[in-house]
């Protein structure tokens, strides 16, 4: 019998002193991709599951949220949540979760389902599918890219992401209008889910959550266009789905660099039950519930997963993540 239960059980208990893992993804690939090794392929997230399943008491969202501010958490309390709304949640992770016994939530950026694409999503199958082996960015201050290997194609797909990323919303889709058109290729359409399928997703039993319209910076925006972002996301579900959402993701989700505490009390006020962020952590009983972290597992092995997992509590267990601004 393996012992990480065991041992996660003495970082990770339940009642008074619960703590909440959340685990976060965005794709689960039909098979590996060699631009983007750190999206699972469908092997390897079975295997994860499977790891989760075994060391953690996997919760929905929103009903672990509601047992952390009871504190009556089972020991070893975890969730699984997705961003963005890409259609493989829907045709890869989401039968793999069912055949585990598994649930987890799926925030949407509602802009992108039925046909649309992700800004970073144009830019990555463009130089995809570029047929140079440099790609001449010069003119727009973006240098000249070397594509003459995997990975410096995926070292260049990574830098130019990170330069275009702060842009403001329309220079940043005038860069990648720019970067289509000089690559001569069309966007693809079959990337995002369509509305049948959130559908779908939550009559099989997941939870669904609203992760804004257009995924832009929250920190770029004035405080007006914050709230139609995430109001007008929360409401296209609702109408979706005839039932309220009360679960929110922060788009990139980097606190004080990607939201700030202005949108926190916009999310706050807007009566959600509770928005997680990317900052690395767990949460406990002094977390603030619109800002709970996640964690992203990458590991490729069960021990390198535990360990880093049993490590991430006892960290925890010092240094205390976000503080709850409320109390």
């Amino acid at each position: 019998m393996s012992p990480w239960p065991l041992l996660m059980r003495t970082v990770s208990p339940g009642g008074n002193e619960g703590r909440l893992s959340v685990f976060i993804f965005h794709r689960v690939l039909s098979e590996s991709d060699p631009l983007f090794n750190g999206d699972p392929d469908a092997a390897s997230f079975r295997q994860l599951m499977r790891w989760i399943k075994e060391c953690f008491n996997v919760l929905p969202l929103d009903a672990a949220v509601r047992h952390l501010s009871e504190r009556s958490l089972p020991v070893r309390a975890a969730s699984i949540t997705f961003d963005d709304g890409y259609v493989d949640n829907f045709h890869i992770a989401r039968p793999i979760l069912e055949s585990l016994g598994l649930t987890a939530t799926f925030f949407i950026a509602t802009g992108y389902l039925n046909g649309g694409i992700m800004w970073n999503d144009s830019v990555i199958e463009a130089i995809r599918h570029c047929k140079k082996s440099r790609l001449d960015l010069s003119s727009m201050g973006l240098g000249v890219l070397d594509l003459s290997t995997v990975a410096s194609t995926r070292r260049s797909i990574s830098e130019l992401l990170n330069d275009i990323k702060y842009l403001d919303s329309l220079r940043r889709d005038e860069f990648v209008s720019n970067i289509v058109a000089i690559t001569d290729t069309i966007p693809r359409n079959d990337l995002m889910m369509t509305s049948d399928q959130i559908i779908a997703m939550r009559q099989a039993g997941m939870q669904i959550g609203a992760h804004t319209v257009t995924h832009p910076i929250l920190a770029n925006l004035e405080s007006k266009l914050v709230f139609d972002e995430v109001a007008d996301s929360k409401r296209f579900l609702e109408n979706l789905l005839q039932e309220q959402i009360g679960l929110f993701a922060y788009p990139n989700g980097k606190p004080d660099q990607d939201y700030r505490m202005s949108d926190v009390k916009i999310i706050r006020n807007m009566g959600f039950d509770a928005a997680v962020t990317t900052a690395w952590g767990v949460a406990d009983d002094t977390t603030d519930p619109m800002q709970i972290p996640r964690f992203t597992p990458w590991d490729r092995t069960r021990f390198q997963f535990c360990a880093r997992l049993f490590g991430l509590h006892l960290r925890n267990v010092a240094h205390r993540p976000v503080q709850n601004a409320s109390r």
